[in-house]
């Protein structure tokens, strides 16, 4: 409920405080004292239309804080919680407007746009009368009326599901159906690439093993002969070898007389035998490992070269050709799959639309019941208010289920026939200001406590009624503010006489009468009595209004 309301410096208001109790509240005073100014200044705290003339003449700029005490599992809240503001210590709503035309909106002293202060307003207030503030009158909030009255949230969480489910069935297939077509466009493409593909057979790694035997090839060729030469210096017929070997067996008969000369010799030319026998075998064990068949070369830079050449033509690395082969294969197999699974989804898609016109034509039987509730409820207010000739009709219209939507197959509007025998149409059309606030007070006495915002304001909508039709007003507003909180601007003292909560608005002269302002007191008992007194009788208030009063105020205690 709204718990406190500040206003600085708006039109003739300098600085006024409010606190509001639960219940009913009502607000009066003199025609021109300024009861709209206050409720235009709470308007622009709920992200209403600003406006420069707003501000007090001298002041540079005009705020208007509005307080809320709420439960905790309001979603308000939970929606705030989840944008990361802080709601520990409750809810305030605050504008600040300037007289350049600028404006600043708050919520909990963070910085919003008017645009988030209007939804966040919305959701806590819904002002009835000379304002544009009226949830009811919103054709788009019809439906939720009608699904709250009907105690249809759980059926409306399970239509948006299903309707969820089919939506993603219907795009599954759609996908499907999709990626066939293209399949089917590209099944010559992908038989060729893949015989293709499959004929070279690329292996993982491939490239970098018969790039490095190239390599080893091509640089054995450029030292074949020098290895075949160095084999021919050692071993062949002109290698010293063999003379050598002749000189050795000599020096090696020779006497012990002559070893002592001779060892040496006999030493260094054995030791040269056998270094040319390592440099002999290292020659020929050099030729061997460096051997290569030119034909197999010739085939591996063949095979490198296609496929190079196969990378090129699909736009890939050599290294990625078994994973391109891996796909091609998997394209033809979902191609050849395609088809199966295509009728699957057609029987998922199938079953899900099923599920969902279940549901949501479930939930439309439902509704049409409900809506007959509310008919029958809003009906049977009406000729209290004056409205005896007047009819109120809740207008279904179901589309087709396959053009159904997350709240199911029904627009709903609120409609009326204010005279037997005239054009029904839709509330916010056909009924004038006064019959509007009346239908939307009959409305919400029907629909008490089933949704809709926790505090609601009518703003003189007693006007031009009689007596009778101003106490039955006053007896529904008093009914409705046992589940919310409302407040009444009002000129009937039938209706002031049975609230529990009274604001006295005057207007009074400051600075040596130079300027005029506005303000607001709250009254006890007596002075409830004699607002009402002077509401009954006008600028002179007598013995006999005054008792009238006390009877209006003690009726509505019996009443209540």
């Amino acid at each position: 409920m709204l718990a406190r309301l500040s206003i600085r410096d708006i039109v003739l208001i300098d600085a006024v405080d409010l606190d509001f109790g639960a219940g009913f509240c009502v607000l009066t005073g003199e025609t021109g004292a300024g009861k709209s100014i206050l409720l235009d200044a709470f308007a622009l705290a709920l992200g209403a239309r600003g406006d420069a003339a707003l501000v007090r003449v001298g002041a540079q700029q005009g705020q208007v804080a509005a307080a809320f005490d709420l439960m905790p599992d309001h979603p308000v809240l939970a929606r705030l919680a989840g944008e990361g503001f802080d709601t520990e210590g409750g809810l305030i709503l605050r504008r600040v407007q300037g007289v350049d035309g600028r404006t600043r909106a708050f919520v909990n002293d963070q910085p919003v746009s008017v645009q988030f202060l209007h939804e966040i307003g919305a959701a806590l207030v819904e002002i009835h009368g000379q304002h544009d503030e009226r949830a009811l009158t919103d054709p788009a909030t019809h439906r939720d009326f009608v699904d709250s009255l009907g105690g249809l949230s759980g059926d409306v969480a399970a239509v948006r599901a299903a309707h969820a489910r089919r939506q993603a069935a219907a795009r599954a297939y759609a996908e499907a159906v999709a990626e066939l077509e293209a399949a089917r466009q590209d099944a010559d493409f992908l038989a060729h690439a893949g015989a293709e593909i499959d004929a070279l057979d690329p292996q993982p790694g491939e490239e970098e093993s018969l790039a490095d035997a190239r390599q080893r090839m091509m640089a054995a060729e450029k030292v074949a002969g020098d290895l075949n030469e160095a084999l021919d210096a050692v071993s062949g017929s002109n290698a010293p070898t063999a003379h050598m070997a002749s000189v050795l067996r000599k020096l090696e008969r020779r006497g012990a007389e002559t070893q002592a000369i001779l060892d040496p010799v006999v030493n260094a030319l054995s030791q040269a035998l056998q270094a040319i026998e390592e440099a002999r075998m290292a020659s020929e064990a050099a030729i061997r490992e460096s051997a290569f068949d030119p034909q197999e070369l010739e085939r591996i830079e063949e095979r490198l070269f296609a496929l190079r050449g196969l990378a090129r033509k699909h736009g890939v690395q050599v290294a990625d050709l078994p994973a391109l082969k891996d796909g091609l294969h998997g394209k033809l197999a979902a191609l050849e799959a395609g088809e199966a699974r295509l009728a699957a989804l057609d029987k998922e898609r199938d079953a899900a639309a099923a599920a969902y016109a279940g549901a949501a034509q479930g939930l439309s039987e439902k509704r049409r019941k409900a809506a007959a509730r509310l008919d029958e409820a809003v009906n049977a207010e009406l000729p209290a208010l004056k409205l005896e000739r007047a009819r109120f009709f809740t207008e279904i219209e179901s589309a087709d289920v396959a053009r159904g939507g997350p709240a199911g197959i029904d627009q709903v509007g609120f409609m009326v026939q204010t005279n037997p025998g005239s054009q029904p149409g839709p509330l916010m059309k056909v009924a004038s200001g006064g019959e509007l606030a009346r239908f939307v007070l009959a409305l919400k006495v029907a629909l008490a406590g089933r949704g809709g915002a926790p505090t609601l304001v009518f703003d003189e909508i007693d006007t031009a009624v009689s007596g009778a039709v101003s106490q039955a007003i006053g007896a529904r507003l008093e009914r409705l503010a046992g589940s919310v909180q409302v407040l009444a601007i009002t000129h009937a003292p039938q209706v002031a006489a049975r609230a529990s909560h009274h604001f006295l608005i005057g207007k009074d002269a400051v600075d040596g009468g130079k300027r005029v302002v506005t303000e607001v007191t709250r009254l006890d008992d007596t002075g409830r009595g004699e607002e009402v007194a002077r509401m009954l009788a006008g600028a002179s208030v007598t013995d006999e209004a005054r008792a009238a009063a006390r009877r209006l105020m003690q009726d509505a205690d019996a009443d209540g």
